[in-house]
């Protein structure tokens, strides 16, 4: 039951734990690789005069992401000899994928597009691969490091973490691709990665990993072992009352949101936006109203808790989405922009982090890497694949009814919410130890 002594302050004071400061860092780390093998790297072969076609099928070199949850029990129950007595289970993976992920980032400099193509696909694969192996491990981090009353400010450590760590891999390269060559980019971009190091190494294991023997320690048999890496973590989520519903949930929560973000930036064009105001708009006040938005997210769920966090920002997130049909309708107007993507970003930061704590919340402290391997992974399906039937509704509507329509499709998800907060609502986080 939540404390009802906690109020704001408390609320803000909980982001200055060091053990929020080393999520911070590592979400850092998370949010860096992306762009590597995404928009930044498109920019560099389109320089490169590589087609739009070859550019489009990179995306599926992304692919990792959607797939984690295949090898995520090996990471949450497989211990590495010798590192993990030293540095423990979670930071002995942590420090091996970055070091590894370092060289990956760095080979892939090395390589050209013109010349290399083919073995730049397989070297952005690797980064991908592990950027969501990292991904794994420092969900799982965050889950067993914190209580339960402090995953929603983890939530929006990670978040703010990820999206510095993406300013860096996307403005930050490309700022430093117009002074000196890719390979350079790439080189000073997996420096980088060293922040993600050092936070493993200033932070401590969680207790619950610490205390328990790493996998190939404690098992008899290959069998005893996939039965508790792999068959025990999804029969345990099976046996959660609703789980399919909640499944569904998972897919629809952040739908309207994703599927009118899609659209976005065409949409800005087809307003007569030049680069600059989006640029200065979009990306750089939308940033900050994003970050807002995930402190304000995650202190709400410190403060009022996961279910009034939820329905307060599904709703908010859902009718932002009406600002965009009321700039469609005004056209070029900077100072209503500036409006539609301030709500729009806010709203959704605060969406992320309450659903993130919400994600957190579901996980099984035994299997807390696999499952929430599995749970962000069916997140990322739900926002790439419906929502890529946006640009043929964009193409068949004017863009009033286009963004009306993206907020009639975030209703399922909301009524969904509001069923399940009846009959299968979240785990509540405890009051903090001490509390009256």
């Amino acid at each position: 039951m939540i404390d009802a002594r906690r109020n704001w302050l408390d609320a803000v004071r909980i982001y200055l734990d060091r053990r929020q400061i080393v999520i911070l860092l590592l979400g850092f780390s998370s949010g860096l690789p992306l762009l590597l093998t995404g928009g930044t790297l498109a920019i560099w072969m389109k320089e490169e005069g590589i087609t739009n076609t070859a550019i489009g099928l990179f995306v599926l070199v992304g692919l990792p992401y959607n797939l984690k949850f295949l090898w995520a029990p090996i990471i949450d129950h497989v211990g590495l000899p010798g590192l993990t007595r030293w540095l423990g289970r979670r930071r002995s993976w942590m420090v091996v994928i970055q070091l590894l992920l370092m060289v990956a980032v760095v080979f892939l400099g090395t390589l050209s597009p013109t010349s290399s193509l083919e073995i730049m696909v397989f070297a952005a694969f690797a980064v991908a691969f592990l950027s969501a192996s990292q991904d794994i491990v420092i969900d799982a981090y965050r889950i067993e490091t914190l209580e339960e009353h402090e995953q929603g400010a983890g939530a929006a450590m990670t978040q703010v973490g990820y999206r510095f760590g993406l300013l860096a891999a996307g403005a930050g390269a490309l700022y430093l691709a117009e002074q000196v060559d890719w390979f350079w980019v790439y080189a000073l971009e997996a420096v980088l990665v060293v922040v993600g190091i050092a936070a493993v190494l200033y932070g401590g294991e969680p207790a619950v990993s610490a205390s328990r023997e790493p996998a190939v320690a404690t098992h008899e048999s290959y069998g005893e072992l996939l039965r508790s890496a792999v068959i025990d973590p999804f029969a345990d989520f099976m046996r959660r009352p609703g789980w399919l519903f909640i499944l569904l949930f998972i897919l629809l929560y952040k739908f309207g949101d994703a599927f009118a973000g899609v659209m976005a930036n065409p949409f800005y064009v087809e307003m007569a936006f030049t680069k600059v105001e989006i640029a200065n708009v979009s990306k750089i006040f939308g940033l900050a109203a994003t970050l807002a938005g995930v402190f304000i997210g995650g202190a709400m769920v410190f403060r009022y808790g996961l279910i009034k966090s939820l329905v307060f920002a599904g709703i908010l997130q859902m009718l932002s989405n009406l600002l965009f049909a009321v700039q469609a309708a005004v056209g070029h107007d900077l100072a209503m922009l500036a409006v539609t993507v301030g709500v729009e970003n806010l709203s959704g930061g605060m969406g992320s982090a309450a659903f993130v704590a919400y994600l957190s919340s579901l996980c099984t402290i035994e299997y807390t890497a696999t499952q929430y391997a599995l749970l962000s992974s069916f997140m990322a399906v739900g926002r790439t694949v419906l929502s890529s039937s946006s640009g043929w509704l964009a193409d068949n509507v004017d863009w009033v009814s286009f963004f009306v329509i993206s907020t009639v499709i975030a209703l399922p998800g909301l009524l969904l919410l509001f069923w399940m907060v009846r009959r299968y609502p979240p785990p509540e986080p405890a009051a903090e130890p001490g509390a009256a």
